[in-house]
């Protein structure tokens, strides 16, 4: 009788374990059978402040992740199962928190990029979204000092961003 209880649990474990949903959140939900291509247009800079290294920086880490996470190869013709292009639209600095003599002491850098996906196998998930991220700084340290890293990290959170609701389909 123990055995056919332990038989049992073991059959009804193997049946529930086989029937439970799998979920990765590191890649993208792409059928791969319908989706190879993927193409990348310029994400010029067209915010009011400029800082030139920003958009190199972007974009490559927009396409780093995307080589990273898809088995989407990356070609540089418009005829692509999947396009992305767009522009960096927002480059501002903004006080945060003051301090006790009335002067900021921590200062936000926000980055905003518009981006059009497009869709060729299926226009109806094709978007045109503004995404945006940001970073606080100590009002204490110069722009020039920090900006590398800020624009480091905030392209990295909006190459994320960006990711989660084109091809992750987020």
């Amino acid at each position: 009788m123990k055995r056919l209880y332990l038989i049992l649990i073991i059959v009804m474990m193997a049946v529930a374990q086989s029937c439970v949903p799998r979920y990765t959140l590191n890649g993208a939900s792409i059928d791969y059978n319908q989706y190879k291509t993927i193409s990348f247009g310029d994400f010029p800079i067209r915010a009011a402040l400029v800082y030139p290294p920003l958009q190199q920086t972007f974009e490559n880490r927009l396409l780093d992740m995307i080589q990273q996470q898809t088995r989407l190869r990356v070609i540089d013709s418009n005829n692509s199962d999947m396009r992305m292009e767009g522009e960096i639209t927002g480059y501002n600095l903004s006080p945060q928190a003051v301090g006790e003599d009335a002067y900021a002491s921590q200062t936000r850098l926000t980055i905003s990029v518009r981006v059009k996906y497009i869709n060729n196998k299926n226009p109806n998930l094709s978007k045109d979204q503004t995404f945006s991220a940001y970073r606080d700084f100590s009002s204490s340290e110069m722009l020039t000092d920090v900006q590398d890293e800020l624009c480091n990290q905030i392209s990295k959170d909006l190459a994320d961003l960006i990711f989660n609701a084109t091809l992750g389909d987020w």
